[in-house]
């Protein structure tokens, strides 16, 4: 099947400076990817040129097999986009407003009443239709925000930072919200939240410096560090160096109160030579319990790494 979105060593310079340098994105239908990044990354400029509001310096876009700079009316038409401060006429009524969204967006009139219609139903505005925009709350503002990228059935759907600014109630609806969304459209979700990442998105993909530091799935992610980790209590411990010594194990942490956290390799559980020595050699094991690396320790781990790198190749 061919992916809604290919976008290929897309590089974007601001004079002197290299905002992105060969990022490449796939999207495929149903699919959520989330873009991560620290401030200046690159996010906001990669999204702005795959939704063809910002020309690449270099590279190739593809929306539906469309080319984005060859045939740019019909490629957008196939894209919605919500900036991350929504672009809304506060003096506008929702409908007013959603029935321009469709306009402008090429939709013929005689299906704008229609897909105005859908729109509203689907981001939860069925009876904010005559309100105007600027007299809604925050959380609504925003569904109005998706709406009108939704508005004429796009194929890709990008959302930057859509539930900045919202209570944790908002946050919940616009969340279930995007997983509806994905049922029909490609996502692209940028956002800084990471629970957020990890209860919408399907894949993620992390910027730094304008490069791409990491692209998987969530599951892979968690277990990026380079390796898995066991949290291990004795009640008679062992010394460190008998631990570092099973098979496998890559380092061994000495957390107090006979407590360890020992690293190993992916394909090598110390486990069940954990358990058979501490029998034999009577260490009193009393826990053992796997660690799951939390997705914030990753992408700080990877983002720093990735400048460490660059302050090196400074020198």
């Amino acid at each position: 099947m061919e992916p809604t979105l290919s976008a290929v060593n897309l590089v974007r310079n601001f004079g002197t400076r290299h905002a992105v340098e060969g990022v490449s994105i796939t999207l495929n239908r149903g699919e959520v990817l989330g873009l991560l990044g620290p401030n200046g990354a690159g996010k906001t400029t990669t999204m702005q040129m795959v939704t063809g509001n910002l020309a690449p310096t270099a590279g190739e876009i593809r929306i539906c097999g469309l080319d984005l700079l060859e045939e740019p009316t019909r490629a957008k038409m196939r894209v919605g986009y919500l900036p991350e401060t929504p672009p809304l006429y506060r003096d506008f009524s929702v409908d007013e407003y959603l029935e321009l969204a469709a306009r402008l967006h090429r939709l013929p009139r005689t299906r704008t009443a229609e897909a105005v219609a859908r729109a509203k139903k689907r981001c939860g505005l069925a009876d904010m239709g005559n309100r105007l925009i600027g007299t809604l709350s925050k959380g609504y503002q925003q569904r109005v925000g998706i709406a009108q990228a939704i508005v004429h059935d796009p194929d890709v759907v990008v959302l930057d930072e859509p539930t900045v600014g919202l209570d944790p109630n908002q946050i919940r609806e616009i969340r279930t919200l995007i997983r509806e969304l994905a049922a029909e459209h490609s996502v692209i979700l940028s956002t800084h939240i990471l629970p957020e990442v990890e209860s919408v998105c399907d894949r993620v993909q992390i910027l730094n410096a304008g490069r791409v530091v990491y692209t998987d799935t969530i599951a892979a992610l968690k277990q990026h560090r380079g390796g898995h980790a066991l949290t291990v209590a004795f009640r008679r411990p062992p010394e460190i160096g008998q631990l570092a010594a099973l098979p496998g194990v890559k380092n061994v942490e000495h957390l107090g109160d006979r407590l360890f956290r020992i690293f190993h390799d992916l394909d090598s559980d110390p486990t069940d030579s954990l358990v058979r020595q501490s029998v034999e050699m009577n260490w009193g094991l009393r826990e053992l319990t796997p660690v799951e690396t939390s997705l914030e320790e990753v992408f700080v781990n990877l983002t720093q790494r990735e400048d460490d790198v660059a302050a090196g190749a400074d020198t």
